[in-house]
């Protein structure tokens, strides 16, 4: 495999599993801890394979080609011989040999007419890009064509607003010509008409080629920064075709739209511009009729600006920044042009949301069909999935949405088509019966409406619907209304238009009617106000006004409906108020909409760092999702640390003996409290540098601290470490890590008492994942109990019955029980995996419970751990290795 440098004997055995799965169609289950290369193994691996497999594949069709065409003249020979008529030429399909011959020689000649275009648009796109790469000229010539039409238009607008003075337009016409496009095209549905989508010119460009691709798909976008750095070090760095995705919100260059901020704001503002543009052509033929006035068409949709952003993007790897800065510079839309760029490219990066739902996956042009995708930092990818497709609407959304369309509706009546209007019934309809369901009316305020039988109940997806009285609405024809219309972007533009009292509206009747909407609006306001203890300033709620209509929420509730009956359900959570209450869509079965990801892959790798236990992507993702279990591989790799540099403990009993079992029943007593902070203590004593100690909960967290302060301890543990606490707010992370690096700095120079900090966090909040506690910020990682997920959440309990059901019992465990433990541990071991984070790194952890040492239990410990933890029943003994 290539590599930049002498690769761990790890990295080698990595790349060699990877491309055997690749090579076999397997769907692999990777292992390899932070710090030992794994970015760089995925890439050179995964690329050495695809370098191998389309040299392979394109001599596969050169001898095919070949023998087509050597056995072509024997065809021809077979042809003229059979003579049309004969009884005897029959063939045993009852047809004449000249007829099959006939058939067989067009279909030889169809596959040898596919390969031989197939071979020159590949040379095409790769002397185009060869000519783009060696050229300069024609940068600047692409760039001085620009400069000359944005001059031109320059000109055109100049001309036209010369001519427009002293026209004499009437203001009021002028404001009912802007008000045309918030009012809805005729709708016709996908049985109705074929959408074509696209862009008008000539798409030649833009067919599918056969380029077996890559999908790489990381959590964040600064992950997927991280990997294409890494592409752009690697070998593969020159000569691979890699297409930077994202979203509009991280990729679009007209500042217009991205002033919206909300992001289904932007998506909505962005399509309407380009349907804008498309019925520019036809409104401008149209001379004999009234000119309808002019709308919005975004500036940076030009095909020509496209076609050579996606030949830059393609000619030299870029991530998502440079992608945007050339966007910029080209006044072509990166989220367009990368998408063109797509069809020609052999790695693909792209945030794994984007991948793991369907409608993103086909709007995007993500073909997966005989590709391979590969899922990094993947240890959360159950949760994730079930995430993007769990919705949860308030009533106060409900009403405000109701609200809204309904005078929406009154105010364009006349001019709406039957269909439009049958559609806005129908949602009306809708709302009003969810709200009747958390017990409300939608005619009243919901902050004022309070609700006579709080609680949470579940329901079956048939239950809630039939019990809500709209079994008889076709939920697929509403949701795909919605979608189509973009009802949800001319409803928000609507109440943009008439919300404020300073905004231009004339007196009329018509008028008056939109006034309750903004009495309503601001009820809604006040309401708020008074359930928080402080009234946010004017711009705040201006902003909150802002950030999308309720309706494109409640689209995403009504898309999570259609989903089928056992696989997800509906959660009535009625709390104090309507307002305050919600309806949640829980999906249970996360494997239906992983399915078509294993079915159409060639190949499907998930790798992480920490992927232990392994039991859960088995079992809930890959067994459900109909993978044959042969089919799916295993690759678990230690770490590239010396032994010496890692000490784990599980720890039984702390210094005064007290057993260490930190259950829901124990961990609140003084004495266990007492205990945990006489081992802290000890340890920071003698451990340099930063401590970061896990609790199972903010609330226990807090509690712990609260007893500190009274007891006197938390004043002992301030003399060797600075005390930090881990925010709740996500906005003040950044700041409580600098002061406590700084902290660890300033003290490892004085070498005065203080001797370092002590970052007291919790599992699964801000700091258990992503966060790099290399070196001295991370010199002892402490875990403090065992953080068993809330088991009287309504919602876990579901997920466990469900479980319970579906899924076999393994080694007389039952399925839920399983998942409560695999839950725990895959929390423990992002956390504790903050530690060591590359190959000169050392640290300690510590696992304060005697229950981490149960066969089961520490069986779902990361192998490099648990391979070199040593399990010490008194304190007296780990402390002694700790000193060591």
């Amino acid at each position: 495999f290539p590599f930049p440098y002498r690769p761990y004997l790890i990295q080698e055995r990595f790349m060699a599993a990877l491309y055997d799965a690749l090579e076999a169609g397997r769907v692999g289950i990777f292992e390899s801890p932070t710090g030992t290369g794994k970015s760089l193994s995925l890439i050179c691996g995964a690329l050495s394979w695809l370098r191998d497999f389309e040299k392979k594949k394109q001599q596969q069709e050169e001898a095919q080609l070949l023998s087509l065409k050597e056995g072509g003249e024997e065809g021809k020979k077979r042809l003229t011989s059979a003579e049309p008529g004969r009884p005897d030429s029959n063939g045993t399909t009852g047809e004449p040999d000249w007829v099959t011959a006939f058939v067989r020689k067009k279909e030889e000649q169809d596959v040898v007419d596919r390969l031989k275009e197939e071979q020159i648009r590949r040379k095409k796109r790769e002397e185009r890009l060869e000519k783009i790469r060696h050229n300069v000229q024609l940068k600047y010539a692409a760039k001085r064509k620009r400069s000359e039409e944005d001059e031109t238009k320059r000109l055109l607008q100049l001309s036209k607003e010369v001519l427009s003075e002293g026209a004499g337009v009437d203001v009021l016409e002028q404001l009912d010509h802007n008000e045309e496009e918030l009012i809805l095209a005729e709708y016709e549905s996908d049985e109705e008409k074929k959408v074509v989508s696209g862009l008008e010119e000539d798409d030649d460009d833009l067919e599918e080629e056969h380029v077996t691709k890559i999908y790489y798909c990381s959590r964040t976008h600064s992950q997927l920064s991280q990997f294409v750095r890494e592409v752009q070090k690697s070998p593969f760095g020159k000569d691979t075709r890699l297409v930077s995705l994202g979203s509009r919100q991280n990729l679009c260059v007209n500042e217009e739209v991205q002033r919206l901020g909300a992001l289904q704001l932007i998506n909505d503002h962005c399509m309407e511009m380009q349907k804008n543009k498309h019925e520019k052509k036809s409104n401008e033929e149209n001379e004999g009729k009234k000119r309808r006035a002019s709308r919005p068409v975004c500036p940076f949709y030009s095909y020509e600006q496209m076609q050579f952003l996606r030949d830059e993007v393609l000619v030299e790897v870029k991530d998502i920044e440079q992608l945007v800065a050339l966007g910029r510079e080209t006044k072509a839309c990166p989220y367009y042009g990368s998408r063109y760029a797509i069809p020609a490219a052999q790695l693909v990066v792209l945030p794994y949301q984007m991948l793991l739902h369907e409608p993103t996956r086909s709007a995007a042009g993500i073909k997966l069909k005989d590709q391979v995708v590969i899922i990094d930092e993947a240890h959360n990818l159950i949760d994730t999935i079930t995430c993007i497709h769990s919705t949860e609407v308030s009533g106060s959304q409900l009403c405000c949405a109701h609200s809204q369309l309904l005078q929406y509706m009154e105010r364009y009546r006349k001019r709406l088509k039957a269909k439009n209007l049958m559609y806005i019934k129908q949602i009306l309809y809708l709302l009003e019966r969810f709200v009747a369901m958390l017990g409300g009316n939608v005619k009243q305020n919901p902050s004022c409406q309070a609700v006579s039988q709080t609680g949470t109940v579940l329901k079956s997806i048939n239950d809630f619907l039939f019990q809500s009285q709209i079994d008889n609405i076709n939920l697929f024809k509403v949701q795909r209304y919605c979608e189509k219309s973009l009802i949800s972007r001319k409803l928000f533009g609507f109440v943009e238009r008439y919300r404020g009292p300073a905004t231009a509206v004339k007196t009329n009747k018509e008028n008056q009617k939109l006034a309750g909407l903004q009495n309503f609006l601001l009820t809604l306001q006040q309401g708020s106000d008074k359930e928080g203890t402080q009234s946010p300033p004017v711009e705040a709620e201006n902003d909150q006004l802002r950030t999308a209509s309720p309706l494109m929420q409640i689209e995403g509730f009504l898309s999570a409906l259609t989903n089928a009956n056992q696989d997800g359900r509906v959660i009535l959570n009625r709390q104090g108020t309507v307002g305050q209450s919600s309806l949640k869509f829980l999906l249970l079965n996360p494997a239906v909409h992983f399915a078509k990801v294993v079915e159409e892959c060639r190949a499907v790798i998930i790798a992480g760092g920490t992927m232990q236990p392994v039991a859960d992507f088995r079992e809930q993702l890959l067994s459900c999702a109909g993978v044959d279990p042969a089919r799916v591989v295993e690759f678990s790799c230690g770490h590239v640390i010396p032994p010496e540099n890692i000490l784990p403990i599980i720890l039984c009993s702390g210094p005064s003996n007290q057993q260490l079992e930190f259950t829901y029943q124990t961990r609140d007593l003084p004495q266990m409290m007492d205990e945990t902070g006489r081992i802290l203590s000890n340890l920071c004593n003698v451990v340099p540098g930063g401590v970061v100690c896990f609790f199972p909960s903010y609330e226990y967290e807090k509690q712990v601290y609260t007893h500190w302060e009274k007891t006197g301890l938390l004043a002992r543990l301030a003399t060797k470490k600075k005390i930090f606490q881990e925010p709740k707010k996500a906005n003040q992370v950044e700041q409580v890590l600098v002061e406590y690096a700084k902290c660890i700095k300033r003290c490892s120079q004085a070498g005065g008492q203080m001797t370092g900090a002590l970052l007291l966090s919790v599992v699964g909040g801000k700091m258990s994942e992503g966060i790099n506690f290399s070196d001295e910020l991370g010199r002892c990682v402490i875990m403090v109990g065992m953080p068993y997920p809330n088991i009287k959440s309504p919602e876990l309990q579901e997920k466990m019955t469900w479980l319970d059901k579906t899924m076999p019992r393994a080694a007389g465990q039952a399925p839920s029980r399983v998942l409560i433990e695999n839950l725990c541990m895959k929390a423990v071991n992002q956390s504790i995996g903050r530690a060591i984070r590359h190959q000169k790194d050392f640290a300690s952890i510590l696992l304060l419970d005697h229950r981490y040492a149960r066969p089961a239990t520490f069986n779902k410990l990361p192998q490099w751990i648990r391979e070199r933890t040593q399990v010490k029943p008194a304190f007296g003994a780990a402390f002694a290795e700790l000193r060591k």
